[in-house]
């Protein structure tokens, strides 16, 4: 009886350990596809928001329109119909996804001087590393925040496409510390979220894994994205 107890403690010890193993390369692939992802993102951006004639062709006309809502129709479309595309096929729209981001922020050279977005950047390249740690490591579930904030979510997002209309300063600010808050909050939320995903289906098949990390890479490269621009209203220094 001792000997088979201890054969069961040493198989399920092992079976720990090839979780936390897995769960690891698991954790390193999202934060690799997101870090490659913000990549694309800023080389897309500073190509085109350094580039006067580029820049006016695309803000300055009817166009802007078509840069500024795609991103969003895009990632909706892209969370609907991945599971019907290989792993593959799925990392590729990702990184073209990020593309089109960049091209959609681009205007940020154009109103902002460098030294602040680079700057703005590693402040929030500081606060999301901490927020996501403790999103990792706490053993405070997080879940309760999740309907809050997505309801938070949505009402940020409408009231942002209202106020592209309304262009009202006082809403602005109100949607910038709203926004904050919201991805802070999310930074924390969604790294618990990809982490607990993969610990109830770590016996999955490595497609489904695949997906299952380029979806917590998007939803890590939106909160940081998101987390940037909104500290770049605060922080930034306009041209």
């Amino acid at each position: 009886m001792a000997d088979f107890n201890t054969l069961r403690a040493s198989q399920a010890g092992a079976r720990a350990a090839q979780i936390d193993e897995g769960l690891r390369a698991h954790m390193n692939k999202v934060y690799g596809l997101m870090s490659v992802g913000m990549i694309v993102t800023g080389l897309v951006a500073w190509l085109v928001g350094t580039n006067e004639m580029l820049l006016a062709q695309i803000f300055g006309t009817p166009l802007k329109w078509v840069v500024m809502f795609a991103p969003l129709i895009v990632v909706f479309a892209f969370g609907a119909m991945i599971h019907k595309m290989s792993v593959a096929t799925a990392q590729a729209v990702f990184f073209g996804y990020a593309a089109l981001m960049g091209l959609s922020i681009s205007f940020i050279f154009a109103v902002y001087t460098g030294v602040s977005i680079t700057q703005t950047f590693l402040v929030t390249a500081i606060a999301f590393a901490g927020l996501s740690l403790y999103g990792y490591t706490t053993k405070r579930d997080l879940s309760g925040f999740g309907t809050f904030l997505v309801m938070g979510l949505i009402g940020l997002i409408v009231a942002s496409i209202v106020n592209i209309f309304l262009a009202s300063s006082a809403l602005q600010f109100a949607i910038s510390v709203i926004g904050v808050l919201i991805f802070a909050g999310l930074t924390a939320f969604d790294t618990q979220n990809i982490k607990n995903t993969y610990l109830q289906l770590a016996q999955s098949d490595d497609e489904f894994l695949g997906k299952a990390a380029i979806m917590g890479a998007l939803q890590l490269y939106l909160d940081f994205l998101n987390l940037f621009m909104f500290l770049l209203q605060f922080l930034g220094n306009r041209e």
